[in-house]
């Protein structure tokens, strides 16, 4: 007979970061025309990539903030100077957006990537937003990894924050913990 309590599988950040290279790498194999110069290229994958699993790390506890900026690191990535698209991306001048970055501060930028074209975008959007549905991304919602080291330096920063200067002893006190 089945109790009520049901196990919940988490899984490592890093571990789907790669994921989505995976995938997309796979994708371009797959979908002739997809690569090359100006399209999606390895150095856009990997890109997209560190996007996706830094979106992921900084929004750990909230869902809905984790889906959106994992969302808005895709159209981010994927914008150029003559088509933006960071309406998605978060504004003011302490976003990590350059683009609204400057224009909060009343700038002019310049993006130097050239984004994506329509058409690739077209096609690599779908299978990119997979990766962003809420079940699979409720998953990551601890901010665990199973790299021993990150791991370990997680809970000891949660105990200690890095933000805060401590002596020596309060910092082992926290790593004994």
């Amino acid at each position: 007979m089945y109790t009520p309590n049901t196990v919940n599988k988490l899984e490592c950040i890093g571990h789907v970061q790669k994921r989505v290279g995976s995938h997309l790498r796979k994708l371009k194999k797959s979908v002739k025309g997809l690569g090359g110069k100006g399209k999606l290229t390895d150095n856009f994958i990997d890109k997209l990539q560190n996007y996706y699993g830094i979106a992921i790390r900084s929004n750990t506890k909230n869902l809905a903030n984790m889906q959106s900026a994992v969302i808005a690191a895709f159209y981010h990535c994927c914008s150029s100077t003559k088509k933006p698209m960071h309406g998605q991306c978060p504004t003011g001048t302490d976003s990590w957006c350059k683009f609204q970055k400057a224009k909060a501060l009343g700038k002019i930028f310049t993006a130097k990537a050239p984004g994506l074209p329509q058409n690739i975008l077209n096609i690599v959007k779908p299978h990119y937003f997979k990766l962003c549905d809420q079940k699979l991304l409720e998953k990551f919602l601890l901010g665990l990894t199973q790299n021993a080291n990150e791991s370990f330096n997680g809970v000891l920063w949660n105990t200690v924050p890095k933000q805060n200067f401590v002596e020596l002893q309060s910092l082992k006190l926290g790593a004994y913990i």
